[in-house]
């Protein structure tokens, strides 16, 4: 008899049996249904080898776009390696940090003309100065987020900086814009550095089309205006009640003066405070940060416009100077200007209030708490005598919880 152990393999190496035409299954007892689950059990392997390499190739892609968008988003920072350089060369007089953990970085929001976007904003004189500068410092653990508003007609001493040509100035008692317009980065770190003595660990620039683009990346920002705005000199008509801006109306509304509130400085300050409250709240919401769809554009955004110390101008440092900030409470975001007031020989100028301004500073260095409060006074006097009596002194400010509408 022939022997039907050795039956030839089908297709693919499978040990089905094959079916000549005219004649029945090879070997005795092998019908139609054993020809059937020979197809069957063909077919399933391709549908799973299908199905592996299916998934390899989407794990592949997956990678593929992910790096892709983390390099993209990487490139986007800027590191300016001229201003470390010329803080390494200060090291030994610069502050040491007190508490391990906590972070102090100097945001600083530059009205450079330079580039076609930038330009509309008006003439490029070659300079950039600090149309606004925040001290923001996050605690040791990451419990609560502090953003101190630094004026910029506020008078400081400035200390001999390095200019972009490289010459060098001369230390001088001066506006607190002046040393980010004569030394940028570098001069203002070290000008805050020596009125505060906290040693200020990262810093930022972000410039008007950044910010512009920030806000239309997260589909606006909602404020209240009490009163309608027309503002031919920024570029602003909003009508009152509840009004969300985009890109463009938010620049002008946080930079406006004169038509909104009593044209001073401090009221634009509390504005620009309690529109990054907003934001903050904007960002933090589940449908931008569980959304990749429009996180991305947030990220892009955020990265775009971003020049920092090399140490933060990564991805990972970002994320690393950041991580824990997402499930901050609003309430625990908070933002107050340093107690000042009208300086004695030009009251177009600022000067620190002491001792409040001084007891401010000392908390920071400490990572010590303190509370913000709209009833405590515009230059923080009341607050002094708060403070005495409280071991947590309350300054004027808000929270990012109090920023939106009611």
């Amino acid at each position: 008899m022939t022997d039907t152990s050795g039956l030839p393999s089908g297709p693919n190496g499978d040990d089905a049996a094959e079916v000549v035409p005219g004649r029945g299954a090879a070997g005795p007892g092998a019908g139609a249904s054993a020809t059937g689950r020979g197809l069957i059990r063909r077919r399933e392997r391709r549908w799973v080898q299908g199905a592996a390499i299916g998934v390899v190739l989407l794990v592949v892609g997956a990678v593929v776009v992910g790096w892709t968008v983390y390099a993209t988003l990487n490139g986007n920072i800027t590191a300016d390696e001229a201003a470390a350089a010329e803080l390494a060369r200060y090291e030994k007089e610069r502050p040491t940090s007190l508490v391990r953990d906590a972070q102090n970085i100097l945001l600083i929001g530059s009205d450079s003309r330079s580039g076609d976007e930038n330009a509309k904003y008006g003439r490029d004189s070659g300079t950039e100065r600090s149309d606004t500068t925040i001290l923001l410092h996050l605690a040791a653990g990451r419990g609560s987020a502090t953003a101190v508003s630094l004026p910029r007609d506020l008078m400081v001493d400035v200390p001999s900086c390095l200019r972009p040509d490289g010459s060098r100035t001369e230390p001088m008692f001066s506006m607190f814009n002046y040393a980010f317009e004569m030394g940028g980065s570098a001069c203002s770190v070290r000008t805050v550095e020596k009125l505060t003595d906290i040693r200020i660990d990262h810093y930022i620039v972000v410039d008007f089309n950044g910010f512009k683009d920030m806000v239309d990346a997260v589909d606006g920002v909602q404020v209240c205006l009490k009163e309608p705005v027309d503002d031919k000199a920024a570029k602003l008509r909003l009508p009152a009640g509840r009004v969300t801006l985009d890109g463009e109306q938010a620049l002008g509304y946080v930079r406006a003066r004169k038509s909104l509130g009593n044209g001073s400085d401090t009221d634009r300050m509390d504005r620009q405070q309690r529109f990054l409250g907003a934001l903050v709240n904007k960002v933090q919401s589940n449908d931008v940060l569980l959304n990749p769809g429009k996180l991305y554009p947030v990220l892009d955004a955020a990265t775009s416009s971003l020049t920092t110390d090399p140490d933060l101008a990564s991805l990972r440092g970002l994320y690393e100077l950041v991580r824990g900030l997402r499930d901050l409470p609003t309430e625990r975001v908070q933002f107050l200007t340093v107690p000042r007031e009208s300086y004695v020989y030009n009251a177009n100028r600022d000067q620190l209030v002491e001792p409040e301004a001084e007891r401010l500073f000392e908390r920071l260095r400490r990572d010590a708490p303190l509370e913000v409060s709209e009833d405590a006074a515009q230059n923080s006097g009341d607050s002094g005598a708060k403070a005495s009596a409280s071991p947590t002194p309350t300054f004027h400010g808000n929270t990012a919880a109090e920023a939106g509408c009611e």
